[in-house]
């Protein structure tokens, strides 16, 4: 099982993976800045699930966000709230080829399944209580 992860220990992961990323690498084709559909180009095979955001003694995490200055969802600048929505059902993926850590989670809708994906930054990442 994947282990948990608070937000103290997302900002030392984020750290240490940011001090020892190669340069180029083929996921980083599309820029995943801010919440992104898992593009096509991004060679999942090469994604390996070290971490989890999602609390096991926690069935239904919240579906509310983390919005400080009505800052969109979407926003490449948007902080990464862990304990708020959708940081809260997300995975932390790391590429085995350049080391660079990402946050995914699956959207469900009433008519889709949308895979999103977003590179994790330490800077971003805001431990705040619901």
């Amino acid at each position: 099982m994947t282990r948990y992860v608070d937000a103290a220990a997302l900002v030392a992961l984020a750290r240490q993976a940011e001090a020892n990323e190669a340069a180029a690498c083929g996921c980083t084709r599309t820029p995943l800045d801010g919440w992104q559909s898992q593009p096509l180009s991004l060679d999942e095979s090469k994604l390996v699930e070290i971490a989890t955001l999602m609390r096991e003694d926690d069935p239904e995490p919240t579906f509310a966000e983390y919005r400080p200055d009505n800052v969109q969802y979407w926003a490449p600048d948007a902080p990464i709230a862990p304990q708020y929505f959708p940081y809260n059902r997300c995975g932390v993926w790391q590429c085995s080829e350049c080391g660079r850590l990402y946050l995914r989670y699956t959207e469900g809708g009433g008519y889709f399944v949308d895979r999103r994906i977003r590179a994790l930054k330490a800077e971003l990442v805001v431990d705040v209580g619901i």
